[in-house]
């Protein structure tokens, strides 16, 4: 039989060694014994859920977070054994799966409480909570007065142990204040209230990515980064952020090389028409892989240390570029979609800035054909 290559033309490199460095600012912002609960949900924002978890748990990082039931069975079925938070919504036909994996559920609907409390009560012990409170986000959460009469009734049943209690702010990366400062100060009577009555609550949690650098209030006793670990945030200029690395490069190579003349048309509808004689690169990349087809006739690329146009639309599985300015250029040559090249870089913020979006999306939306390599640099 033939072998079958596992090679990929087209690839990400992940630097564990930059997802280390990104740990290490945050954890210079923290108080002591303040702890570091990492999100990554999203296949780790497109990281590689598995690899990053066993990085950072190996840096230390003892709880991690995911939105959905999958995410946190993968995280199981790979073998690691530390804690895991869901931090999304929960459904009823999720409970024996979310027991059976030993995953943390967040309640923010009281509703979840009577099937929770079904599924817990044959346990020999107190299965873990957080209780989410919605403070300003207008998502998910229970509304304050709800939460507090939740536990003066007396009805959480012995089944059900509080872990912990979070919230989620909505603007901590806008550029004023007023809307997280009310955030907090929501959360933190909440917090005294529950104080008052006599909880012992060990994980008090607020603090994204955003809230971790501007507001050392929202720490409490662990935060939730998830962007900057990756290497990137949407702070205000005005806002002084830690040293962060890029984590993610994203790689392919010129398959095929031709040259057109004026008048030609590239890819489908036209809407590129070469104005002078053009040479053209062909990458093995589309937007099935998740390179942004708004990035037609917008984007940028790295070619022999050169920035390259992307001409004519952005196909399913291919791109083509303009190389005439790199005379050198020819198949087999590395293209730098994301990542440094030479002297030159290109971010998933800039490929975010060319589609109106957020480094975030970029990032999460480098599709599964896409291996991920990972290295120690």
């Amino acid at each position: 039989m033939p072998t079958i290559s596992t090679s990929s033309p087209t690839y990400a490199i992940v630097d564990l060694s930059a997802l280390t460095h990104n740990l290490t600012q945050l954890r210079r912002l923290l108080s002591p014994g303040c702890e570091v609960m990492a999100v990554i949900k999203a296949n780790a924002y497109g990281h590689g859920a598995i690899e990053v978890a066993r990085s950072l748990i190996a840096q230390g990082v003892a709880r991690i977070a995911v939105v959905s039931l999958d995410e946190g069975i993968a995280i199981r079925s790979a073998g690691i054994t530390v804690p895991v938070v869901l931090l999304g919504p929960l459904f009823p036909d999720q409970l024996h799966d979310i027991i059976a994996h030993r995953l943390t559920p967040v309640i923010s609907d009281r509703a979840s409480l009577p099937m929770l409390t079904q599924a817990t009560t044959s346990l020999a012990t107190p299965y873990p909570i957080h209780l989410k409170v919605e403070t300003g986000m207008g998502r998910l959460g229970l509304a304050a007065d709800e939460l507090l009469r939740l536990i003066d009734s007396g009805q959480l049943p012995a089944s059900l142990r509080i872990e912990g209690v979070m919230t989620h702010f909505s603007d901590s990366d806008g550029p004023e204040t007023g809307q997280t400062e009310e955030q907090l100060a929501r959360f933190q009577s909440i917090v005294n209230s529950l104080t008052t009555r006599g909880l012992s609550i060990p994980l008090i949690h607020a603090a994204n990515s955003g809230a971790a650098v501007r507001y050392p209030r929202a720490h409490y006793s662990m935060i939730r980064p998830g962007i900057m670990l990756y290497g990137y945030h949407t702070l205000p200029e005005s806002i002084s952020a830690p040293d962060l690395k890029p984590v993610l490069s994203l790689r392919s190579c010129i398959a095929q090389m031709r040259a057109i003349p004026a008048g030609c048309p590239v890819s489908y509808n036209g809407t590129f028409v070469a104005k002078r004689p053009t040479r053209v690169a062909v990458l093995p990349i589309g937007y099935a892989d998740g390179f942004n087809r708004r990035l037609s006739n917008r984007g940028e690329v790295l070619v022999r240390g050169q920035r390259a146009k992307v001409i004519g639309l952005v196909c399913m599985d291919m791109v083509m570029i303009d190389v005439t300015e790199i005379p050198d250029a020819s198949v087999g040559d590395e293209v730098i979609l994301i990542g440094r090249q030479g002297t030159d870089q290109i971010t998933a913020a800039d490929l975010a800035k060319w589609t109106g979006t957020i480094a975030y999306e970029t990032l999460c939306a480098i599709g599964p054909r896409i291996p991920r390599r990972y290295q120690n640099s």
